[in-house]
């Protein structure tokens, strides 16, 4: 009886978890649709200051649905940028009863610092790699050889160079992880400056569209990144008292 009773309580709990996983991924997701449905309204405001800054006087769209799917792209797009903190609340609520009071304190500042990278690399990569990108591409019209840009080719290619530049700002966090938990030292990262060049450099031509211009202005801010981690790490191991283990659980 008394097992029977442990199962039947055991059960209670999975089900009252998987049912606040539910409510967790609904809420998120209606959250998501409806900052998308608000901004659907501002899409052509938001639409002109994005092309607002291009060294070129207009986009275009050939196709009758064209222009249409790129306000609803960009609508759903910056809906779930603006309804991400809300997301991550939720998700935040549901796995934090899981965690020690340690663990939390240690994982809810990584993570919103994660967040606040990636909205760095997005803001980067849009305000100020861009603009060069587009202008050094640009120049190689004539005058009887006029740039005429499809929108959704150009924010095809905005996209993915965002997205990626979001990705490799995480850099700083790994390296500092890293360095805390003992996985490698700052020294030995500063030592292999030679290797991690070429990596990021293989890293940058896989994450950027097919061209030297775009995988340089990648590589490069990457490459400051990873020194100025390393030299952070650096200023850590050396303020880590004596016999320390290294752990994150110092």
């Amino acid at each position: 009886m008394e097992e029977d009773k442990k199962e039947n309580l055991k059960e209670m709990h999975l089900l009252d978890h998987l049912e606040e996983l539910r409510s967790a991924l609904v809420y998120s997701f209606i959250a998501w649709v409806a900052a998308s449905v608000v901004l659907w309204f501002f899409s052509r405001q938001v639409l002109d200051f994005l092309i607002a800054s291009l060294p070129v006087k207009n986009l275009y769209f050939y196709s009758p649905v064209e222009a249409f799917m790129v306000r609803t792209k960009l609508s759903f797009l910056f809906g779930f940028l603006v309804a991400f903190p809300y997301v991550f609340f939720r998700v935040w609520r549901f796995t934090s009863p899981g965690l020690f009071a340690r663990e939390r304190r240690l994982v809810q500042p990584l993570v919103v610092s994660s967040i606040i990278l990636f909205y760095g690399g997005l803001v980067f990569a849009y305000l100020v790699m861009m603009p060069f990108v587009l202008n050094f591409f640009v120049r190689f019209g004539s005058n009887y050889l006029i740039p005429l840009l499809s929108v959704e080719k150009y924010f095809s290619f905005v996209g993915r160079l965002c997205f990626a530049f979001g990705i490799v700002f995480q850099l700083p966090l790994v390296i500092i992880i890293l360095s805390r938990i003992g996985v490698v030292s700052a020294r030995v990262m500063l030592r292999q400056w030679r290797w991690v060049i070429v990596i990021i450099f293989v890293v940058a031509a896989v994450l950027t569209p097919p061209d030297p211009i775009s995988q340089i202005c990648m590589a490069l801010p990457l490459c400051l990144l990873y020194f100025g981690s390393a030299v952070i790490a650096l200023l850590l191991e050396r303020r880590r008292p004596a016999g320390g283990s290294g752990g994150i659980d110092e």
